[in-house]
């Protein structure tokens, strides 16, 4: 029996935080946008809390990979 592969999507669990990143909480899954220049730069592109997207360092972040169902139970808009 062949199992099919679940689509999924990638999240980046928020690990750290400082002063400057008023709009990303611990402890928060976030929705992420491949970037591939952000990525050169060592950030990732993260849908923050207000809803915009903006760069942040990828060492405040562990990303995985979510089922698209849930994503969107969740509020992702993947």
């Amino acid at each position: 029996m062949e199992r099919r592969r679940e689509r999924t999507v990638t999240v980046a669990l928020c690990v750290a935080a400082d002063d400057n990143s008023g709009d990303l909480h611990v402890a928060t899954l976030y929705p992420v946008i491949p970037d591939k220049d952000a990525a050169k730069k060592e950030c990732l592109r993260i849908i923050d809390e207000s809803g915009e997207d903006y760069l942040y360092p990828a060492d405040y972040f562990v990303l995985r990979r979510i089922p698209i169902a849930l994503a969107r139970r969740i509020g992702h808009p993947g």
